[in-house]
């Protein structure tokens, strides 16, 4: 459910948190993102930095710089301003993705898992733009809103020790992509040769909460190796799309 107005909520001495509504869904996460531009675009004295979530946003502010009471006034300003004309649309980024062979280990399970091919799995899986719903986990990490039931999966009983950067997966009711090497206990349906997080990049992450992300299904092995070979060269850039 939206919330008529947030709830503002102190956290610690120095954060408030912004509460929008009290589900995970597609139409709070875009408020979520609206008002944090909003307030982003207001370069509201004292923050400090600003953390959307699913369903809220933590404001982290100087105290210093402004007070609990100053910022809720200045933040509920802000809210009560904005109309549907304000809420973001975000970009659509597509992600390559090879879902074949030593790339998709777990695909096959996640096709007898749902009494499905894998063609058509794949179909599901790339069938559908997913919302950007918050960033974490790891640096450059999406949590992405939009799995079809279908497709939803266990996680791996035991975690494997290493995921390798780019690798697409599915756990639970969600999917994501690892952008750096880590443990992870996802099923790996797939891999992108794009590189999702660069710390030497400006900026860093690839992917913004309250983009959308589009997993394109790549032809052959063949055509992977050379798309990254182009993106190793800088000779590649991502297709995105401006949502209308």
């Amino acid at each position: 459910m939206i919330y008529a107005r947030p709830l503002y909520l102190p956290a610690g001495d120095q954060a408030l948190v912004v509460e929008l509504g009290d589900e995970i869904s597609p139409e709070i996460n875009r408020r979520v993102h609206s008002l944090t531009g909003a307030i982003e675009q207001e370069g509201v004295s004292g923050i400090v930095d600003i953390i959307p979530t699913y369903r809220s946003l933590l404001v982290q502010y100087d105290a210093m710089g402004t007070t609990l009471a100053d910022l809720q006034d200045r933040l509920s300003d802000i809210e009560s301003s904005m109309d549907e004309g304000t809420f973001q649309r975000g970009r659509t980024i597509g992600i390559p993705t090879l879902y074949q062979g030593q790339y998709a280990p777990d695909l096959a399970f996640v096709a007898q898992n749902a009494g499905l091919t894998v063609d058509e799995v794949i179909g599901l899986h790339s069938g559908t733009d997913y919302l950007v719903h918050m960033m974490g986990f790891t640096p450059g990490f999406p949590y992405l809103g939009g799995l079809s039931e279908k497709l939803v999966t266990p996680r791996l009983d035991t975690p494997r020790v290493e995921i390798p950067a780019g690798s697409v997966g599915i756990a639970d009711s969600q999917t994501g992509v690892y952008p750096v090497a880590s443990p992870g206990g996802w099923r790996l349906i797939g891999k992108t040769p794009l590189k999702l997080f660069d710390a030497d990049r400006d900026p860093p992450s690839l992917i913004s909460a309250g983009d959308y992300i589009r997993f394109v299904p790549l032809a052959n092995e063949e055509q992977y190796h050379e798309l990254r070979s182009l993106i190793e060269s800088g000779e590649y850039e991502p297709t995105i799309e401006v949502r209308q």
